[in-house]
């Protein structure tokens, strides 16, 4: 709960950090084409601000994955304790945390990649 609450204070500074990137005008223009106030952060500002918000909401993601494998060694079961669990059982010391090492390396990995595929396609969007 308290990874839950301390990335969501994050999230909403960065969402909020990305519609104030918007200029103005943009609201204004949403407004005279006769949208509401909702429509016009829905249709216009939020498309506009989420690709500029995107990689640093994406490495806030990353990051909380990162610093969630840290609570195994407070009590919560994941990957860490996980292998905390196998360590204690096999009497190996390495093994298991370099393989759960190498299991959050490639999860980053892969959120990377689909963040970068991700990019790429707002990228094409705007020509």
């Amino acid at each position: 709960m308290a990874f839950g609450i301390n990335s969501g204070a994050y999230v909403a500074e960065i969402f909020r950090s990305g519609i104030m990137s918007i200029d103005p005008g943009q609201m204004e223009a949403g407004r005279s084409l006769g949208f509401n106030y909702i429509q016009t952060m829905w249709y216009i500002v939020m498309p506009q601000a989420f690709k500029t918000v995107l990689p640093t909401l994406c490495n806030e993601f990353i990051s909380l994955l990162k610093e969630t494998s840290v609570s195994g060694y407070i009590a919560i079961q994941d990957l860490t304790k996980g292998g905390d669990i196998i360590r204690s059982r096999t009497y190996s010391a390495f093994m298991p945390l370099i393989a759960v090492a190498l299991v959050y390396l490639l999860i980053v990995m892969i959120f990377t990649k689909l963040i970068q595929i991700l990019e790429r396609r707002l990228r094409q969007n705007e020509r």
